[in-house]
């Protein structure tokens, strides 16, 4: 029996689908990122994830009369990086402000953010839909501010638990125009995002840890028309997935408020992964009341054309700028060239990869096959793989000299390899005598062993069926355990088989 629940959520997407040429979805996202520094936003405590609860604080973080906060300056240039690579305006005279509201996670009554001088304005983000043409979502900003701790619900069954050791780490707040229109647009851009945070070690991007997350708000409105419906802000999403699902729940439930001439109601809703449904929190009537004011322990800080040029200096390439680079000058796929620059870690192997061989496109075909598929199975990461890059260089030159074929040097060596990876490859391949033979008097003494097994797929070879020649190479191949030079092995065939 189907539950209510997913039935209601059936019935929503159905009449969403219904009405899709009728209504235009709007949809603005504030991603929060949580940099990569090892300390805090305004103290010296730790900023690592983990630890057990309320070790990584001090008097500073947990907001004790008297102290003094001090700008952690790593944190204003990861800001800026992001903000470079996101096109925005540097905004070179910076000031923080509190931001008024209790809460039991904020330990000094405010939080310590970026108000009317985000040091990043504007900018925007490329993202492309499947059966759409790429287009730029805007950015209103990207500001700086500290998070919050953390409420532990589950701890105790009478009393929520604090932990206070991610109160104080530096976040960026990437919060952009109300300019998607789509779940789907709204999933490329967080994509992309994290991407990109991931791509310039702004952020690990670990939304399970909760070091990036999503808040959405989501309107609807006739087709056509200009403003802006009433939002619902749907808080604290921790995957990609569920921040697609959140907003298509949104989408259909407002559409059917909106057919059945009842009034949507502006609130801070939360999603239940669980049904892939959200619910309700509190009712927002009116923005609240932050009462800002400049943080009158923080002195202004500057980024100077000094520093903003110091820190140009140190961007990497961009993926986009990537993917032009292995297709035009490597001469790699699209697709190839894609798969690598979507992932930092396989860039920098990759990079490190084409410095020790020339052979650059099996080098991607390495990547992207044996490598990935190795890492996949073990649920490992790239940077954990044992063979480093001169290695396998190594590697790609015994299959470029015809020493092995790419079915022992991936099956046999690859892994062999894995367990010794300071191993010379062509000593390892020696001792485990898996070199290919190139020795024409071998290679025919295994040609002619599998013509004499199989006289009746000799025959019909002969009168026609030359797709037989495959299975003819893959019992030599067999026979010989893989060592028959491939190429001495098909001229032979060809020879005695008269074609």
């Amino acid at each position: 029996m189907v539950p209510d629940n997913q039935l209601l959520l059936w019935q929503q997407c159905f009449m969403s689908t219904m009405n899709e040429d009728k209504y235009e979805a709007v949809i603005g996202l504030e991603v929060h990122a949580q940099l990569l520094t090892e300390s805090k936003l305004f103290c010296g405590d730790s900023a690592r994830f983990g630890g057990e609860p309320n070790t990584h604080v001090s008097p500073v973080t947990l907001g004790y009369p008297g102290t003094l906060p001090r700008l952690n300056r790593e944190a204003v240039v990861l800001a800026v990086k992001m903000g470079i690579a996101c096109g925005c305006g540097i905004e070179q005279t910076n000031y923080f402000a509190r931001k008024n509201y209790f809460y039991p996670d904020l330990p000094k009554g405010y939080q310590i953010t970026q108000h009317t001088t985000p040091v990043c304005k504007g900018g925007s983000v490329k993202i492309q839909v499947a059966g759409s043409a790429a287009r730029r979502v805007q950015l209103n900003r990207i500001h700086l501010e500290e998070d919050a701790g953390k409420s532990l619900h589950d701890q105790d069954a009478l009393n929520t638990c604090i932990d206070y050791n991610r109160a104080g780490v530096p976040l960026i707040e990437i919060v952009s125009e109300p300019d998607m229109h789509s779940a789907e647009e709204a999933y490329a851009y967080v994509t992309e995002l994290r991407k990109l945070l991931r791509h310039l070690n702004v952020c690990d991007g670990n939304m399970e840890e909760g070091s990036l997350r999503c808040d959405a708000n989501v309107s609807i409105r006739l087709k056509g028309e200009k403003g802006l419906g009433t939002k619902v802000e749907v808080k604290n999403l921790n995957s990609i997935r569920n921040v697609k699902k959140a907003i298509e729940y949104e989408i259909a439930r407002m559409i059917e408020l909106a057919e059945k001439g009842e009034r949507i109601i502006q609130q801070t809703r939360s999603f239940d992964a669980a049904t892939d449904t959200t619910f309700a929190l509190r009712t927002k009537e009116e923005a609240n009341d932050y009462r800002y004011f400049p943080d009158p322990d923080l002195p202004p800080f500057v980024v100077t054309s000094k520093m903003l040029d110091a820190i140009k200096a140190t961007m990497p390439a961009l993926p986009e700028a990537l993917v032009e680079k292995y297709m035009h000058q490597l001469n790699l796929s699209e697709y190839d060239a894609r798969a690598i620059s979507d992932d930092k870690e396989m860039v920098d192997y990759f990079e490190e990869l084409i410095r020790e061989t020339g052979h650059t496109k099996a080098a991607a075909n390495w990547l992207l096959g044996p490598v990935k598929s190795y890492l996949n199975e073990q649920h490992e990461s790239l940077g954990s793989l044992p063979v480093r890059p001169p290695v396998l260089a190594r590697l790609i030159q015994l299959v470029q000299d015809g020493k092995l074929s790419f079915s022992v040097a991936s099956s046999k060596l690859f892994h062999a390899l894995l367990k010794s990876p300071e191993a010379d490859p062509l000593q390892l391949a020696t001792d485990l005598n898996l070199l290919q033979d190139a020795d024409e008097a071998s290679v025919e003494e295994w040609v002619e062993s599998v013509l004499a097994k199989m006289p009746e797929k000799v025959a019909e070879y002969k009168k026609g069926k030359k797709g037989l020649i495959g299975l003819f190479m893959g019992e030599v191949k067999k026979a010989s355990g893989g060592k028959a030079d491939p190429k001495i092995a098909t001229q032979l065939l060809t020879k005695k088989l008269g074609s």
